[in-house]
């Protein structure tokens, strides 16, 4: 998710379907590495904080169900939240909340490992925010060639990650690139480019992929390797997954997780979100989760297609909506719905209004309560 380009799904249009072939080899030995790994057989009840300090910093104030002030890490964790979601930026400007270097999410990382929770690391490669509608290379490596950058790839997540471990915030899981459905580190690893060549594409993306893969793998860590995940924009739409996944399955692509966004203020209904969790597990054998999720709890009269929304916009109906959502993700068949997590959940009003459309999207309200919404993440079998 960005906060100034919300994705919206894929760049091009009129898909080629292609039939289904041998996937399930694909997706069997990843799906067994998950099953035996505490991190990978616990559902994910999750919330990307990643701007949680620089809303601190602003004056944010947090409170628990009962009012009273408190660490947002340790109330969402009395909420039942078990894992959070960290964004990295590579040379960020430090404008508003574009301020997640390495140093920024180690302190942050360390707060939530410190709390007891599990720590998914986002890797946008990117000096600011990437997603459907932009991938924007970072500054530092623009004058690098293709076998130049796959290589950067590889040695700067390795770096990343060694980082993280030596500072006490070891990553349990890791994004690839976030909402990758248009590709990464445009214009290198590019989808769709209008007369371009789908193969040529999806070779030069499953390098940069591969790469990123490797260096996660490579990292002297010491134990077991994070779980490593793909996330693409639409967690709606199975037409778009079908074909991007079969993509990677073709080019042998080494990875754990299915990661999908839904937010039914840009996608479809949850049906359809059913439908294509169901699909990606049935066809592919691969732990689904939804990585970004997010449904307003105020300001009803910003979302003018509000009368398609199956929910009231009121911290009730976004609580129904996390309830709902939450089901159906743990409904996913064989046990592969594996998790959802909030996106900016730890938004609420500072005096900077730094906080995306003034914290309506977040799980605490305007004083800093904390939302009924962040307890239905971890309300089992959505009751």
């Amino acid at each position: 998710m960005s906060l100034l380009h919300p994705g919206s799904g894929f760049v091009c249009v009129g898909f080629v379907l292609l039939g289904l072939f041998a996937l399930d080899a694909w997706g069997e030995h990843h799906n067994e590495i998950s099953q035996d790994t505490d991190t990978g057989t616990a559902f994910m009840s999750g919330a990307d904080i990643s701007a949680l300090k620089t809303l601190e910093d602003d004056g944010a104030v947090y409170r628990d169900a009962d009012g009273n002030p408190g660490d947002a890490v340790d109330i969402l964790m009395d909420e039942g939240l078990n894992w959070y979601r960290l964004r990295l930026f590579v040379n960020p400007d430090g404008r508003g909340v574009v301020n997640n270097d390495l140093d920024y999410t180690t302190a942050l990382a360390k707060r939530i490992k410190d709390a007891g929770g599990r720590f998914l690391l986002d890797f946008h490669y990117s000096d600011t925010w990437a997603d459907p509608g932009k991938q924007f290379k970072p500054k530092a490596w623009e004058g690098l060639g293709f076998e130049s950058l796959v290589a950067k790839v590889e040695s700067y997540t390795r770096d990343v990650v060694e980082h993280l471990d030596a500072g006490g915030a070891r990553p349990d899981m890791v994004q690839i690139g976030n909402e990758i459905t248009g590709g990464m580190i445009w214009p290198d690893g590019r989808l769709w480019v209008e007369g371009g060549d789908r193969d040529d594409e999806f070779d030069r993306l499953v390098a940069l992929l591969d790469a990123g893969m490797r260096g996660v793998r490579n990292a002297d860590l010491g134990g077991d390797t994070p779980l490593l995940m793909v996330h693409i924009a639409r967690g709606d739409r199975w037409s778009e997954s079908e074909f991007y996944f079969e993509q990677l399955a073709k080019r042998d692509l080494d990875f754990d997780m299915i990661g999908y966004s839904y937010y039914p203020r840009f996608h479809g209904t949850l049906d359809e979100v059913r439908d294509n969790l169901t699909r990606t597990a049935e066809a592919f054998g691969k732990p689904v989760v939804l990585v970004e999720l997010g449904f307003a709890y105020t300001g009803g009269q910003w979302e003018p297609q509000q009368e398609q929304f199956e929910y009231p916009v009121t911290p009730e109906g976004q609580a129904a909506f996390t309830r709902d959502v939450v089901a159906a993700v743990r409904a996913v068949p064989n046990g592969l719905g594996r998790g959802v997590f909030w996106w900016h959940g730890a938004a609420t009003p500072t005096p900077g209004n730094l906080a995306w459309e003034g914290g309506r999207l977040g799980l605490f309200d305007q004083d800093g309560k904390v939302l009924p919404a962040a307890r239905a993440l971890s309300e089992p079998d959505g009751d």
